[in-house]
């Protein structure tokens, strides 16, 4: 029986990988491991489809070391012997041990001295937090490594190549993949490859090829594949910003109504990732310090979308969405951010003042570092007036509290008390 196409068109060594950059990028940890040959054990978690097989396939492709997939919750011990007795023979295998969360103690108690000796070289894979899910015996063995969703751009080039590849891909089918299918492909996946890969074969082979033999999969095509809408039709992929810039500023603005609605088009278009990062950035941005309880209560919200995934994750953030809509608003943080950021930008920064320097080493004494901080805990309130900016920026305000919520105007309140204690005024 043939393969899948995600199967097929695993990677067989290092280089042939897409995304996951801050893992095997030139210079990163898991590519100095393969080329210096020094593997050890490690665990992988992230969401599915993100490449945590195709890195242990990979690493031992580049490696030339045996490579066996085994399955925790499944496969039994027995099957783990069998694996150990071919390292004896072999020297070493590379054991890709999915669902690594699932494994029992007697199997864990089996595989661990044989992760000791270096026989095998445990590359765990598992969609939960590995430092909750996973035994401490276990981990205290291995090196942790997140890997992340794919980008469009990743996700673009693996289909790309599966569609080129007259071996182990469809090239032998000439097959016309229209612009505004293929970025469906790649957003509405939300970052899962093997889902797009599968979805592209569906409709390569379920589509009937025209007089001469050339199969067109359009957007209607590989949205009944995928069984999620595209926003619209449009092949710019313009439309896809303009809804996600709308439920923003319909957040902004107060109202729920419209936020919901642009809520409901991104889900029903699958793009639970743009939602979530789009909604923590909204939560610190726009309502800031007006609510911090709101911002707190929104990373709660996605924390929960992102574990149970659609459609149930639609009620965590309708919850969210409706409380950040109707909360008083407040972009103090950021623009005093941007605003320091600006000074810095153009050079507007100078020395750290002297009595501020770190005073903590020999010799210190001697450049006459810190000599003459004040510490605050020594003094009433808690509090003394001393300089802490550069000279240069000396007297620079850039918080400018709002009183748009009561956090903010009792913050509001301690700044200006305290802006003014500096400037000599009797603290009160």
């Amino acid at each position: 029986m043939r393969q899948p196409l995600a199967y097929r068109m695993r990677p067989q060594k290092i280089d042939d990988l897409v995304g996951q950059q801050h893992l095997i990028g030139p210079g990163k940890i898991i590519r100095r491991m393969v080329d210096a040959k020094l593997l050890s054990s490690m665990i992988l978690y992230g969401p599915p489809g993100t490449g945590k097989t195709s890195i242990a396939s990979a690493i031992a492709g580049s490696t030339k070391y045996s490579f066996r997939m085994l399955n925790a919750a499944t496969d039994t011990k027995k099957q783990l012997e069998i694996v150990v007795e071919e390292a004896k023979m072999s020297g070493t295998v590379v054991l890709l041990l999915d669902e690594i969360h699932r494994l029992t103690k007697p199997k864990q108690d089996f595989l661990l001295p044989h992760l000791e000796n270096g026989r095998i070289i445990l590359i765990g894979a598992t969609t939960e937090n590995p430092y909750i899910a996973i035994s401490p015996a276990i981990r205290s063995r291995t090196q942790i490594f997140e890997v992340k969703p794919l980008s469009e751009k990743d996700i673009a080039v693996a289909l790309k190549r599966a569609l080129t590849d007259s071996e182990n891909g469809l090239g032998k089918m000439n097959i016309s993949l229209s612009t505004d299918a293929k970025l469906h492909l790649c957003r509405a996946t939300n970052g899962d490859l093997r889902s797009a890969l599968n979805a592209l074969e569906l409709a390569a082979k379920s589509t009937v090829p025209d007089t001469n033999g050339s199969i067109e999969i359009t957007l209607a095509v590989v949205e009944e594949c995928l069984q999620h809408k595209a926003l619209v039709q449009d092949k710019n992929g313009d439309a896809h910003y303009d809804v996600i810039s709308a439920f923003q500023k319909s957040i902004r603005g107060s109202d729920a109504d419209a936020a919901l609605h642009y809520l409901a088009r991104l889900l029903a278009s699958g793009d639970l990732i743009s939602v979530i990062r789009r909604l923590l950035t909204i939560a610190y941005e726009d309502i800031g310090l007006a609510n911090p309880q709101a911002a707190a209560r929104t990373v709660s919200a996605v924390t929960a979308a992102e574990k149970i995934g659609l459609p149930e994750a639609r009620i965590p953030l309708a919850t969210a969405v409706i409380e950040l809509c109707l909360a008083p608003k407040s972009n103090s943080a950021i623009a005093a951010i941007d605003s320091a950021l600006s000074d810095i930008n153009k050079g507007g920064y100078g020395e750290v003042p002297a009595h501020l320097k770190d005073a903590h080493y020999s010799g210190a004494k001697k450049l006459h570092r810190g000599t003459t901080y004040l510490y605050p805990h020594d003094y009433p309130h808690d509090w003394t007036a001393q300089q802490y900016l550069p000279d240069p920026l000396k007297g620079k305000s850039y918080y400018k509290p709002k009183s748009n919520g009561k956090y903010e105007q009792v913050l509001k309140v301690q700044y200006e008390r305290l802006k003014k204690a500096q400037a000599g005024h009797p603290l009160n």
